[in-house]
């Protein structure tokens, strides 16, 4: 998560980027617009975001990022969280990450449970410029 941010958003897939975090797609998604809001700063625990600044950005990206997901897709809930620690399942524990999981009625099909396959409607590119458009015309 550290060198996402040196290369192009387009490239990167970043959605937005703010003084403290940024949101970037989830290069391998539960649902199409799965995206992650992750500090710039490396650290492992929720509980070194730094209140007064880091804090506030990474709760506003989430709720953002909701907004802008109900606007884009229709999502009708989320699934929003993070596992702190590789015991908790965190696929990279070294550095925070929140998942923002759109979720629909019915979005969950036999695909992923008899052919550990997720099916897509969309690119990730596709995703990432719509979901870019909306987050600067929601601000």
């Amino acid at each position: 998560f550290c060198t996402i941010p040196t290369r192009a958003d387009s490239e990167a897939l970043i959605i937005a980027r703010g003084e403290y975090v940024y949101a970037v797609l989830n290069l391998f998604p539960y649902n199409a617009g799965h995206l992650m809001v992750v500090p710039f700063r490396h650290i492992a625990d929720y509980t070194e975001l730094e209140r007064s600044r880091e804090l506030p950005e990474f709760s506003d990206f989430t709720q953002h990022a909701m907004s802008v997901m109900r606007r884009v897709s229709g999502a009708q809930g989320f699934n929003i969280g993070m596992n702190q620690g590789v015991v908790a399942g965190a696929g990279i524990a070294a550095h925070l990450h929140q998942h923002v999981v759109p979720r629909w009625g019915g979005d969950t099909n036999f695909m992923p449970v008899v052919g550990l396959t997720r099916v897509l409607p969309q690119l990730l590119t596709e995703t990432r410029q719509l979901l870019a458009d909306c987050w600067t015309s929601l601000e």
